[in-house]
């Protein structure tokens, strides 16, 4: 089972295209795994404070709600229990199960949140030649019918959430994965289709499970309960139920699939410094002898700028820069507004609750009115002073004073 601090659930973690579904599929197939083809439901419950319009009405009323009532840390603490109460009964829905795969690519835009709500997870980071990501973003949208037109939508400066995710959320986990960590694991998709049976022994040692003979086989498990599970969602690559095991043949796929300018704006905007961190270093010089560009080592800090800010208007994310991977159980209030969730679930004396909710709710309307900040700043400082006073009288008032003084002196 998963427990409060994310022991026995995997992410993993990749840009869209990498090869996930071929990972997943494989790994599912441990007695002691489960999987289904994606999630991303952990976007859905950060995204509650957003408050989209619903047909009840009461827009503002939700969104005062989740921004201006609810206190941070009880929402991460409700977050965090949603999730596992949907893994560890989706984990005793497969017997014999006991650690789950959370496969859901586009969680480089929560990864703060990640890291808050489950230190503990392991994190695999599937990694692919970019030119390959973006030649099978052409394939498999034209083979659906949907649009990927690279030359069209890369520079331009309309919002394309594909474009994000092959640029902002590349570098997103480039940077997120940066350093070793004990809880990380790269796995490259080159390695994984050339030697299977090789890298699932590494992937089930970094687990902690031993390897099972035959993982890598997975069309000689599509009668099991557990494969008809993970392909009945219909989503993912359309191609990989189409053979049994790992195939060569999407190796190189960019030499076939893309022209020389959307090889030439691809590596312009990403820059060769991050093939070489990737370890592309070779497929990089293809690119530039076909091309004929000798690409800068830095990216298109304008456009990244602009897709930045774009999915953050969009989505309301708050990120850090640079952020990389965490395992401390949370975040301090002056890098996100989402602090660190506590584990020891001490209760939380009802009057501090109540003043710190109040507190919060002054707050929010003072960012919205400026027309009632001065008599909105005095109940603010009563209600300071109210906290102070409480905290004195309360026998463990000094631990809880440690959080409450950090917040109201951010």
């Amino acid at each position: 089972m998963i427990d409060s601090k994310g022991n026995n659930l995997i992410f993993l973690l990749s840009t869209p295209r990498s090869g996930s579904s071929l990972a997943t599929v494989m790994l599912q197939n441990h007695s002691k795994i489960f999987a289904t083809q994606e999630m991303w439901f952990l976007m859905s419950l950060y995204d509650l404070h957003l408050a989209p319009q619903r047909p009840y009405g009461g827009k503002e009323i939700v969104k005062q709600f989740f921004n201006g009532v609810l206190p941070n840390d009880t929402y991460n603490r409700a977050c965090r229990a949603f999730a596992l109460q949907a893994y560890n009964e989706l984990l005793q829905s497969s017997a014999g199960a006991e650690m789950l795969i959370d496969k859901s690519p586009r969680y480089y835009y929560i990864l703060e949140f990640l890291d808050a709500l489950f230190p503990q997870s392991k994190r695999i980071w599937l990694i692919r030649n970019p030119l390959a990501v973006i030649a099978s973003y052409k394939k498999v949208n034209k083979h659906v019918g949907d649009r990927f037109q690279l030359k069209e939508d890369l520079l331009n400066p309309k919002f394309n959430i594909k474009m994000a995710d092959i640029t902002i959320g590349l570098l997103r986990y480039s940077n997120y994965f940066a350093k070793e960590n004990p809880h990380s694991h790269r796995l490259y998709y080159e390695k994984m289709v050339m030697n299977p049976q090789e890298e699932l022994h590494k992937l089930c040692n970094f687990l902690g499970i031993t390897y099972e003979d035959g993982l890598e086989k997975y069309g000689d498990f599509m009668d099991t309960p557990k494969t008809d599970l993970y392909f009945s969602m219909g989503v993912g690559d359309p191609f990989v139920g189409q053979h049994k095991e790992p195939h060569l043949d999407s190796l190189n796929i960019w030499r076939e699939v893309l022209d020389k300018q959307e090889v030439e704006m691809y590596c312009r905007v990403l820059g060769s410094k991050l093939f070489h961190d990737l370890g592309y270093s070779k497929q990089l010089e293809e690119a530039e002898r076909w091309t004929g560009v000798r690409f800068d080592a830095n990216p298109d800090e304008e456009l990244l700028q602009l897709r930045t800010r774009q999915l953050a208007e969009a989505s309301g994310c708050q990120w850090t820069e640079n952020y990389q991977l965490s395992t401390a159980g949370g975040l301090t209030d002056d890098k996100l507004d989402l602090p660190a969730i506590s584990t020891d679930h001490e209760a939380v004396h009802p009057q501090v609750l109540q003043l710190q909710i109040t507190l919060r709710a002054l707050e929010k309307r003072l960012e919205k009115s400026h027309n009632e900040q001065k008599q909105l700043r005095s109940k603010l400082d009563h209600t300071k002073r109210k906290i102070e006073r409480v905290k004195s009288i309360i026998p463990f008032g000094n631990h809880l004073s440690q959080w409450a003084s950090a917040y109201l002196n951010k």
